[in-house]
């Protein structure tokens, strides 16, 4: 048994704004690369949507010039082969889980069923967040979480914290 953990691969639930730290080399984006290289990553299908439609606004704003956008959006293309996505499906929509005291916006909330349907399937090692609301809600519903901003040596998960 410990062998087959060793050899499984670490699943990591990623939402958009973890996502979009790494591909704008944003604040914090360096520690995000290193822990979901070699990881299986997993989403939801709103990933890309969110995404695109945040990249159009950046170039709109005149935040990233013609050149960092279409090599922006080439990445979000070819990343949508990288990650394992869930469809927004009319039973993740119907479902009555919620948070117990946070209430996410709409497209978190699907960001966080669809962690949860995966997590239900196999185990997820953790929910890859840079929105500290999106954090809380996920660690209420009893995914695995960071508790706060990754810092290199630092236990990455709240588990990890209890174990050391």
């Amino acid at each position: 048994m410990l062998r087959e953990k060793a050899l499984r691969r670490r699943r990591l639930y990623v939402d958009t704004s973890a996502y979009l730290c790494m591909l704008l080399a944003e604040e914090g984006w360096e520690p995000l690369s290193k822990e979901t290289e070699g990881a299986e990553l997993l989403s939801s299908v709103i990933l890309i949507l969110e995404a695109k439609r945040n990249l159009v606004r950046l170039a709109r704003e005149g935040a990233l010039t013609p050149e960092q956008y279409k090599t922006c959006i080439d990445h979000v293309e070819q990343d949508t082969t990288v990650f394992v996505l869930r469809d927004l499906t009319l039973d993740l929509c119907q479902s009555h889980v919620l948070p117990a005291v946070t209430t996410p916006r709409s497209l978190d909330l699907a960001h966080l069923r669809s962690a949860l349907w995966f997590h239900d399937m196999e185990r997820i090692d953790r929910f890859v967040t840079k929105d500290e609301s999106q954090r809380e809600a996920a660690k209420e519903l009893g995914l695995p979480v960071t508790h706060g901003p990754s810092v290199e040596g630092e236990p990455s998960t709240e588990n990890e914290a209890r174990h050391r």
